[in-house]
């Protein structure tokens, strides 16, 4: 269903929503924004509430009749007292936003994106009003606090309390996979027709290939390229010792890997890879503008996804996955669960973990140009077909019906 179907037949015509999303800012959080617009094209007022970023500074901002408040936070956390640093910043501009605009514009429904899952507590004092909560699980808190921190214990079992309460406080809950969905079910103990699922499809109008750029090549025959987070759980290091099995273990000096992202362990990363050596071949560029994304999208012959084979990414669908078929690219990944589901036969699968594993299945792709072009093909083809956001956008709807049932 486009934007266009939704401005004809304006099924949501009325309704007010309001929008929190803490970890990214809008329209940088492209699901988010997704989201958002599809709401407004379907007859809502929407407001979004998220925290300021790089490029994204300006406290108020308006685009499509959608009004967005920005907040500040503290720098990306780490640790404890970090995380609770940010989550009660957060929380507090949160609150002051939403009355904000509960008294300038209304809301019948607040649409909370976790991480973290405390957004309810935002909606709590609404729902004395009649407002409801609709909560879009984006990340599985307790298995990424243990995927981070490599542990259980305390902070584990508040982050599977604050799920339950989530869930508990949550009317209709938006899913982006069948594992998420399982989870609502089985953990958050949500009746299975008040949960839909609404996966993170590319919007393929707004992701632009561009010719190929060979200054990203640096020389090289050969680019591999990689879009995400640079966190500890994502598994940059164990790129990293892939390329290092290539360039000083297979001797493959004709490659380039272009890693694009920002996160709390980019300086680490960085200086990971000066000491093994490889700074000549592996190019951080940080988090880029959309016009370097896409030229080096375009430029690449490969693109990789070396997170971690754990319980948050084996149950997680990764949105660079889904960025890389539309974009035509190759696939090599770990083997988890999602990630198989979303790439299927556009994406090769290393051992669990294993980064010469990694880099064998890099270098036999390489080597093979007619087995690129055919998995690339069949990932553009799945991705439009099936994956991109218009597939996507009546189960949006549908919740958004959900939850609203009834309101006259």
């Amino acid at each position: 269903m486009t934007l266009d179907e939704l401005r004809a037949e304006q099924p949501l015509a009325g309704l007010k929503v309001l929008i929190v999303v803490e970890n990214l800012p809008v329209p940088f959080d492209r699901r988010v924004w997704m989201e958002a617009r599809t709401l407004a094209a379907a007859g809502a007022r929407v407001s979004v509430i998220c925290p300021t970023g790089k490029g994204h500074e300006e406290r108020h901002w308006e685009a499509e009749g959608i009004q967005v408040y920005r907040h500040p936070l503290p720098l990306d956390a780490s640790g404890a007292m970090g995380y609770l640093l940010e989550y009660g910043a957060a929380l507090v501009w949160e609150t002051w936003l939403a009355l904000r605009i509960k008294i300038s514009r209304g809301f019948h429904v607040i649409h909370g994106c976790n991480p973290p899952d405390l957004i309810f507590l935002v909606a709590l004092p609404f729902k004395l009003l009649g407002v409801r909560y609709l909560f879009d699980h984006h990340d599985i808190n307790p298995e990424l606090y243990e995927a981070k921190f490599g542990k259980r214990g305390f902070f584990w079992k508040l982050m599977r309390l604050f799920e339950r309460l989530t869930f508990a406080s949550a009317r209709v809950s938006i899913a982006t996979n069948e594992s998420y969905r399982s989870i609502a079910i089985d953990r958050g103990h949500m009746a299975p027709e008040d949960v839909f699922i609404v996966r993170s499809g590319p919007d393929l109008s707004r992701l632009e290939r561009l010719p190929e750029n060979p200054a990203w090549r640096k020389g090289r025959r050969y680019m591999v390229g990689y879009v995400g987070v640079m966190g500890d759980q994502e598994g940059i290091d164990l790129l990293l010792e892939a390329v290092a099995y290539l360039v000083k273990g297979k001797g493959r000096e004709d490659i380039q890997f272009c890693l694009v992202g920002g996160g709390p362990s980019l300086d680490k990363l960085q200086r990971q890879s000066e000491e093994m050596g490889l700074s000549d071949f592996v190019t951080f560029t940080g988090r880029a503008p959309d016009h370097d994304l896409f030229e080096i999208l375009s430029t690449a012959d490969v693109c990789v996804n070396p997170d971690r084979v754990n319980e948050m990414n084996d149950k997680s669908t990764m949105n660079k996955i889904l960025e890389y078929m539309a974009f035509e690219k190759p696939i090599v990944q770990f083997d988890v669960t999602e990630g198989r589901y979303s790439a299927q036969e556009a994406s090769l699968y290393a051992r669990a973990n294993d980064p010469a594993d990694m880099a064998d299945k890099i270098g036999e792709l390489l080597d093979d140009k007619a087995r690129r072009a055919r998995m690339g093909h069949y990932g553009r083809a799945r991705v439009e077909s099936e994956m991109s956001w218009p597939h996507q956008v009546p189960a949006l709807i549908a919740a958004y019906q959900r939850i609203w049932k009834g309101r006259g």
